[in-house]
């Protein structure tokens, strides 16, 4: 593991002792946003963040909030769905990454509260993100974004989303110019060599996944949904160019391996970031670690190439 790391994991192992025994998803959830917030980085220069939007869905109106560099021309726009086992984690827990992508790229970052497990369970997040993805295309000036470069992305549960809806616009009248996806969870199969070799990883539990994985698919049959699980559609052709960021000391590590050569098999492009020596949430060391700076400067840039291409 980075040494750079170690730091790091130690103030999130203190802070997480606040904890209390028998704590519920809406005890974890209220923690995760203090903690968060005691550890937020300043807000880099000429990003604003405090457009808010409630938009209608099928599942219930869902909040977004926006990220965007100053600026007054049409802007490329990442729908970004955050991280947290589907049952935490919201736009401000994550707003040190979506912020720091609108700055990188002078772009708008649209970062999605969806609904949690396991009061609402698949497919309510699935299907808020799809709305989200129509209403952000629909309205595209009142965002003063560009709807012809429209990407997706997240991390953890959040990647799984973005893969997801990804799927759902293949073919579509809207078209999905990328989907950033850091290290994903793609399917609910346990048995890859990471979950052995990771099993004891800091910040992801393996002995609690599948109890947080039926909080969120509570019908054993929805597991095996593409849409919970995108490793299991059909196909994988014709879907938008990939990053796909994953961690060496990560459970989740071969999901995102193996995603990525699904989509390669598949005729993708697919940009790899193995992430030596990281671990899974690495993106939260920003303060502490290079190489996790260096990570999000990468798809940032990757990303960014892809909003170029487009103008």
């Amino acid at each position: 593991m980075n040494p750079e790391l170690e730091p790091f994991l130690a103030t999130w192992t203190e802070k997480w002792k606040r904890l209390p025994a028998g704590a519920t998803p809406a005890d974890r959830r209220a923690l995760f946003e203090v903690i968060a917030d005691e550890m937020r980085l300043p807000t880099p220069d000429g990003v604003q963040t405090n457009a808010e939007h409630w938009i209608p869905s099928a599942a219930g109106k869902v909040r977004v909030r926006v990220y965007r560099h100053i600026g007054d021309q049409p802007q490329a726009c990442l729908i970004y769905m955050h991280g947290g086992a589907w049952m935490q984690g919201s736009p401000e827990t994550h707003g040190d990454i979506t912020a720091r992508i609108a700055a990188a790229n002078q772009q708008t970052v649209i970062s999605v509260d969806y609904a949690l497990a396991p009061e609402h369970p698949f497919p309510a997040a699935v299907t808020q993100c799809q709305d989200v993805v129509r209403w952000v295309s629909s309205n595209a000036g009142l965002l003063g974004i560009d709807s012809s470069r429209i990407a997706v992305g997240g991390d953890s549960a959040g990647a799984n989303l973005a893969a997801s809806t990804a799927l759902f616009f293949r073919d579509s009248d809207i078209t999905l110019t990328a989907q950033l996806l850091v290290y994903p969870a793609v399917d609910f199969e346990m048995g890859r060599p990471a979950y052995v070799e990771n099993a004891n990883a800091p910040l992801l539990n393996v002995a609690g996944m599948p109890a947080v994985n039926a909080m969120y698919c509570p019908n054993p049959a929805d597991l095996r949904n593409p849409l919970a699980a995108p490793m299991l559609a059909d196909r994988h052709d014709n879907l938008p160019p990939a990053y796909i960021a994953v961690a060496q000391n990560d459970p989740l590590r071969d999901d995102g391996l193996d995603y990525a050569a699904k989509l390669r098999d598949s005729g993708v492009a697919v940009e790899l970031d193995t992430g030596e020596g990281l671990i899974h949430g690495y993106l939260r060391a920003m303060a502490y670690c290079q190489a996790s700076r260096n990570s999000l400067a990468a798809m940032s840039a990757w990303l960014d190439g892809i909003n170029r291409a487009g103008i």
